[in-house]
C-alpha cells in the first residue's frame, strides 16, 4: 500500500467513524457543524453532504433538526444539486415554519430554478405571517421584501415592485438598497414627482438612497454627483485587505520594443450599447504598439455576434464572472496589465471592488460610466473637450485626458432596409419629433417642454420608444393634462437592433432629454441622418449628446438653454427647408466627421495609454483629490430641494461656496482643488 492509498484509506475510515456517530445519535449539532465545516474546507463537499443526510435521517427527534436541514441545503447548493437543496429547505420549514433564513433561501432557490412567481409567493407568505418587527426578524423581513421587489422588477411588474420596495423603505428608511431601486423604478415609470416622502420616510433619506445614475437623471448637479460617487465608493467598496497583495510599479516600456498591455474590464462586451461602441475600436488597435486583454464580468452568452467579434479582436479573453474580486485581481496582475480600463463604473454587474486591489499600475475610467468614479484608485478619465471643458475639470477626481469624441461607434453595424412611415406606424405628412431615450431620462420639465413644442406645431407627433403599457398610458394622460391630444404620442414597439436603426431615419427631428441626455442613442440617430437637438448642462450626462452632435459637424443643433431648445424645435417644424439643409450637411460630412473616425480614435487612445505609461514610469501618476467631498455631499443634499433645473455656472458655484463657508465657519475645511481654496482657520 503506497502513501496516497494509506491516506485515502485513513480518511475513509474516519468518515465511516463520524457517520456511525451520527447514525447512533452520539453527535451533537455543534459537532456536526464543526466536522462538516472541516470537510467543506478540505474540499470534501460530497462527504459533508453525506454526513448531514445521515444525521438528519437518524436524529429526527432533535429540537434543532431544522438547522441541520438548513445547513444541508447550503451544502447541496454548493454541490450544484438545486432540487436537493429545495427539498432540504422545505423540510426545515416543515419542522419550524417560522425559521426565516429557510424562507429567504427557499425563495432564492426557486428563483434560480426558474420559478420566479413561486419565489415571490414564498417571500410574500413569510412577510404576511411574520409581522414581528423586533431584533433579527426586522432584517429577515427586510431581506424578503427586497428580494420580492427585485424579482418583481425583473419580471416587469413595476407597480408591484414599487409597492413592496416602499414597505422595505418604511421598515428601515436609513438602509439604501430598497430606496435606490424604488427611486429608479419611479423614474422608469415616469411617476412625477419622483420623490414622495411620508411620516416614516424623509426626502433626505430618499436622496441618500439614490444611486449616482438615478441622481444624474434627476438633476444637473455635477458636484453632488461627484460627492455621491465618493460616498458610494467609500461605503460600499471601501478598502480591501491588501495583505499579500502589494502595489505593483510601472514596468519600464517607454523607448523599448515591448508592447503595452491594456485590459478592458466590462460586463457589457456583448450585444449591448457598450459592446456595439467598442467592438470596432478593439479591432483597430495597433497590435504592434498595444496588447489587448478583455475581462468579461457579465451574464453568460452564446451565439452573441458582438462578443464573438471582440473575442477575435483581442489578444486575451478572460471570463471573470465566476471569480471573486481578489482572484480576478490576481489574474489581471498575472497578465501583467499596464493600463486597466474600467468600462463599467457604477453600473449593473460592475466589478468595482477588484479595482480597489490596484491590480495594474494605471487605472482608467472610460466609456461605460457618465461621471467621475471619485475613488482613490481611478487615476485617469478619458473624455472630450465638449463633455469636460477645462473649467469643468473640478467636477472630476481623475485627471482628464481627451479624445475627439467620447462616443465610439461601429461603422460595420448591420442596418435593415428603411421602412415607410406607414410601416413604422407614423402619419405620412406629419412633422415627427422623436426621442428614443429610456423612460427614466424623461423628467417632468423635459416633458412639459415637449408639450409646448407640440402645442405650437399643430399636426406634429412625438414618437417615443414604448415601455410598459401602464407607463405609455401615463404619458398619454400627462399629454392630455397639457392640452395635447393623447394620440399625438406614438410609441414604437421594441425591435431588433438592425430594424430599430433602420426606422430611426423616418423621423424629422430627435429631441434630446435633460438632464441625462442621449448617449449611444444620439450616435444611432446621427448615423441614420436624423438631426439631434440638444441643450447641454454642466454634468457629464447632460453634455454627452452635445459631444456627439459637435463631432458630427452640426454644432448649430446645440442650444444654449431651454428657451432656445423649444424655439429651435418649433422653428424647424415651420421651416422644413432649414432642417433639410442640416440633414444634407450630415450626409455630406458622414464619412469625414470626427464621430466616424474610428481609426483616428484608436490611435489617439493608444497615444493616451503611452502618455499614462510614461507618467507612471516617471512617478507622475496623478493622485485623486478626495478632499472635502463629505462636505460637498452635505451641501448638495441641502440644496437638492431648491436646485434650479438650469442655472449659470457662476450662480451654481456660488451656491456651493456660500454653503461651504457656513461649514467652514463651524469646523474649518482643508483646501481642495474644486471650490474651496480658502486657507484653514
Amino acid at each position: 500500500m503506497n502513501a496516497n492509498t494509506a491516506i485515502a484509506a485513513s480518511h475513509q475510515s474516519q468518515l465511516l467513524g463520524v457517520l456511525e456517530q451520527a447514525r447512533n445519535q452520539r453527535m451533537s449539532l455543534g459537532e456536526l457543524i464543526q466536522i462538516a465545516e472541516t470537510l467543506n474546507n478540505a474540499g470534501q463537499l460530497a462527504q459533508a453532504a453525506e454526513l448531514y443526510k445521515t444525521w438528519i435521517a437518524f436524529n429526527d427527534g432533535n429540537p434543532l433538526l431544522h438547522l441541520a436541514c438548513f445547513n444541508y441545503s447550503v451544502v447541496c447548493r454548493q454541490l450544484g444539486d438545486l432540487p436537493a437543496s429545495i427539498s432540504a429547505l422545505r423540510s426545515s420549514l416543515k419542522i419550524d415554519p417560522k425559521f426565516a433564513p429557510a424562507h429567504i433561501n427557499l425563495g432564492r432557490a426557486l428563483e434560480d430554478a426558474g420559478f420566479a412567481n413561486q419565489a415571490v409567493e414564498q417571500w410574500r407568505s413569510y412577510t404576511e405571517t411574520n409581522s414581528d418587527i423586533t431584533g433579527e426578524r426586522i432584517e429577515h423581513r427586510l431581506m424578503a421584501l427586497q428580494h420580492m421587489g427585485r424579482v418583481l422588477e425583473g419580471g416587469g411588474l413595476l407597480d408591484n415592485a414599487e409597492t413592496v420596495l416602499w414597505q422595505a423603505i418604511e421598515l428601515q428608511p436609513n438602509r439604501p438598497e430598497a430606496g435606490q431601486h424604488w427611486t429608479s423604478l419611479r423614474q422608469r415609470q415616469c411617476k412625477w414627482p419622483v420623490l414622495t416622502s411620508s411620516i416614516h420616510v424623509t426626502t433626505r433619506q430618499l436622496v441618500d438612497a439614490m444611486s449616482t445614475m438615478t441622481l444624474s437623471c434627476y438633476s444637473d448637479d455635477p458636484l453632488f454627483q461627484l460627492a455621491k460617487a465618493y460616498r458610494y465608493n467609500k461605503s460600499l467598496i471601501g478598502r480591501p485587505n491588501l495583505g499579500g497583495f502589494p502595489r505593483v510599479s510601472a514596468r519600464k516600456k517607454t523607448g523599448t520594443d515591448q508592447r503595452l498591455r491594456v485590459g478592458y474590464v466590462s460586463s457589457d462586451l456583448r450585444d449591448h450599447a457598450v459592446g456595439f461602441a467598442l467592438r470596432e475600436v478593439l479591432e483597430l488597435h495597433d497590435k504592434s504598439s498595444v496588447e489587448i486583454f478583455a475581462y468579461y464580468c457579465g451574464e453568460p452568452r452564446s451565439g452573441d455576434a458582438t462578443q464573438d467579434r471582440i473575442k477575435a479582436a483581442v489578444d486575451g479573453w478572460r471570463d471573470i464572472t465566476t471569480l471573486g474580486d481578489l482572484d480576478a485581481a490576481k489574474m489581471i496582475r498575472a497578465d501583467e496589465i499596464d493600463i486597466l480600463i474600467d468600462v463599467n463604473g457604477y453600473t449593473k454587474h460592475a466589478r468595482t471592488k477588484l479595482f480597489a486591489y490596484r491590480p495594474a499600475p494605471v487605472i482608467v475610467n472610460f466609456c461605460g460610466y457618465p461621471g467621475s468614479m471619485a475613488s482613490p484608485v481611478h487615476q485617469y478619465m478619458i473624455a472630450d473637450a465638449q463633455i469636460v471643458p477645462p473649467e469643468n475639470e473640478i467636477y472630476y477626481t481623475e485627471k482628464v485626458l481627451r479624445i475627439a469624441c467620447n462616443q465610439p461607434i461601429d461603422r460595420k453595424r448591420v442596418i435593415a432596409q428603411q421602412p415607410t412611415r406607414a410601416q413604422a406606424g407614423l402619419p405620412e405628412d406629419a412633422f415627427v419629433y422623436a426621442c428614443f431615450n429610456g423612460m427614466q431620462k424623461i423628467s417632468a420639465p423635459c416633458f412639459a417642454r415637449w408639450m409646448t413644442i407640440l402645442a405650437a406645431t399643430p399636426g406634429s407627433v412625438l414618437w417615443l420608444l414604448a415601455a410598459d403599457e401602464a407607463v405609455d398610458d401615463r404619458l398619454r394622460k400627462a399629454a392630455a393634462q397639457h392640452g395635447i391630444a393623447p394620440e399625438r404620442l406614438i410609441f414604437a414597439p421594441k425591435a431588433a437592433n438592425a430594424h430599430h436603426l433602420a426606422r430611426i431615419g423616418v423621423a424629422d427631428l430627435f429631441l434630446d432629454t435633460f438632464p441625462y441626455g442621449a448617449h449611444s442613442t444620439a450616435a444611432d440617430a446621427i448615423t441614420m441622418g436624423l438631426p439631434v437637438l440638444t441643450v447641454p448642462g454642466k454634468s457629464f450626462a447632460s453634455r454627452f449628446c452635445s459631444s456627439i452632435v459637435a463631432a458630427a459637424g452640426v454644432p448649430e443643433l446645440i442650444c444654449d438653454g431651454p428657451d432656445a431648445y423649444v424655439s429651435r424645435a418649433i422653428g424647424f417644424a415651420h421651416d422644413r427647408a432649414s432642417l433639410a439643409a442640416i440633414r444634407q450637411s450630415l450626409r455630406d460630412q458622414r464619412e469625414t466627421s470626427a464621430l466616424r473616425d474610428i481609426p483616428g480614435l484608436a490611435r489617439r487612445l493608444e497615444d493616451l495609454f503611452w502618455q499614462m505609461q510614461g507618467e507612471a514610469e516617471r512617478g507622475e501618476t496623478p493622485v485623486p483629490d478626495l478632499a472635502n467631498l463629505d462636505a460637498y455631499y452635505e451641501v448638495g443634499a441641502e440644496l437638492f430641494s431648491v436646485h434650479e433645473e438650469f442655472e449659470s455656472d457662476g450662480v451654481y458655484r456660488q451656491r456651493y461656496r456660500d454653503k461651504l463657508a457656513e461649514i467652514h465657519d463651524y469646523a474649518p475645511l482643508a483646501r481642495d482643488t474644486r471650490l474651496w481654496s480658502e486657507p484653514t482657520a
